[in-house]
């Protein structure tokens, strides 16, 4: 053997063909790369594809869980017993007026037949309709108002004509009233007169359920 051929591979020996497929070349072609980009655009997309509801789906629960803050609390530029949307010296007619506990709770609704706003501090109102509501959502107090004003810093409405209070077990009317619309209670001055409807929670017994 001659220096040169030392480490040479012998190609035409039976126990080398092995060598010779396997450092063999497969050449590219054109279509063969056209085969690769699609499988792999193929599968880009599927990942896509299957991502695209994960991402929809979070920002849907985004949006209920931010509606559902929004419809708790009121919204900012809703008009309420809070936020009377109504400049001084201007009145507005048939204005409903809802107004929310701490919690987002509907607790009382006004309906005027006329507001106007007195000043920063003070709105009056022209018959004058409220509905309060029980913790369980149910109607509770109506009251009805000839003449009203409302002090938005202290939430006390008063009126210095009749005023008559109603609830399913009683009626009650006084010459002027001064009612809290925090605490729903309200104090009656003048010729009061109460007539109970409903006598049954006075006479049923301690402990006894109505």
């Amino acid at each position: 053997m001659l220096p040169s051929q030392v480490g040479a591979i012998d190609l035409t020996r039976p126990g080398n063909k092995g060598i010779a497929s396997r450092e063999r070349v497969v050449p590219v072609t054109p279509s063969h790369l056209r085969r690769v980009l699609s499988l792999w655009l193929a599968s880009v997309l599927m990942c896509a594809v299957i991502a695209a509801p994960q991402v929809s789906g979070q920002s849907k629960g985004r949006k209920k869980k931010a509606g559902a803050s929004a419809t708790a609390g009121g919204s900012p530029g809703e008009q309420s017993l809070t936020n009377i949307p109504l400049p001084i010296g201007h009145e507005a007619k048939g204005l409903v007026l809802p107004d929310f506990d701490g919690d987002g709770r509907l607790r009382g609704k006004f309906e005027a037949g006329t507001a106007h706003r007195i000043d920063q501090e003070h709105v009056g109102f022209q018959h004058l309709k409220i509905t309060t509501y029980t913790p369980q959502s149910q109607p509770d107090l109506q009251i009805d108002m000839s003449t009203s004003v409302l002090d938005l810093k202290t939430r006390i409405l008063s009126s210095k004509e009749r005023t008559t209070i109603q609830r399913s077990d009683f009626n009650i009317v006084g010459d002027s009233v001064q009612f809290d619309t925090n605490s729903k209670t309200g104090r009656l001055i003048g010729n009061v007169k109460m007539v109970i409807t409903d006598k049954s929670h006075l006479t049923a017994k301690p402990g006894t359920s109505e």
